[in-house]
């Protein structure tokens, strides 16, 4: 009888734990609906840049009117080389209201002209990310820089609502026009696409 009653109180614990569970897993990872101002931005970004970000303030309020408040952030670093045909490597932090930090590594290919060699810190502001896991993934865009030494410049990447607004602060020498993409993914690698 004790053995039954002990089966018994073990299935039924085991039974109201499975819906617990389940819940848990068709949650997405961290809904992200929380966003950052664009004092909380320049703030953020002017400990990070150090002073390099002297017309930082003035790209985000550029970003925030044309893009509106973002629910993440990206804080990291970045090198790329370029001849006509280009490799981009990063990593850095994600930072959200609600969901956590987050790693985060980038890199991507690009064809156009540009050529040169540049590494840089970067911020990106990242608009409508429905979740954690939406990050990962593939994002094209434009890049046109020229710089030499050092310099501060803005794009966008757009998939589907998702738009991530890279902001960087590079030291090299760098000139030209490209479209590529950066695949951000939960570990690093070589592979460039």
């Amino acid at each position: 009888m004790f053995k039954r009653l002990i089966g018994t109180l073990g299935l039924v614990l085991c039974l109201l734990s499975l819906p617990a569970a389940a819940q848990t897993q068709a949650q997405p990872q961290g809904s992200l609906s929380e966003t950052y101002s664009a004092n909380e931005l320049v703030d953020a970004g002017h400990q990070f840049f150090g002073s390099v970000a002297e017309g930082l303030a003035s790209l985000i309020e550029r970003a925030v009117g044309q893009y509106g408040q973002p629910n993440a952030y990206i804080l990291g670093q970045e090198g790329s080389g370029a001849l006509f045909v280009g490799a981009r490597y990063g990593e850095g932090v994600m930072y959200t209201r609600n969901a956590g930090n987050h790693n985060v590594f980038w890199q991507g290919p690009s064809l156009g002209l540009n050529f040169g060699a540049d590494g840089s810190r970067v911020m990106m502001l990242v608009y409508n990310l429905p979740t954690i896991d939406a990050i990962y993934d593939r994002y094209p865009g434009v890049d046109g820089s020229i710089y030499a030494i050092g310099g501060l410049g803005m794009t966008a990447l757009k998939r589907q609502n998702v738009v991530i607004v890279p902001i960087s602060a590079g030291i090299g020498v760098r000139a030209g026009i490209s479209v590529g993409y950066l695949n951000f993914t939960r570990e690093p690698t070589w592979n460039p696409f």
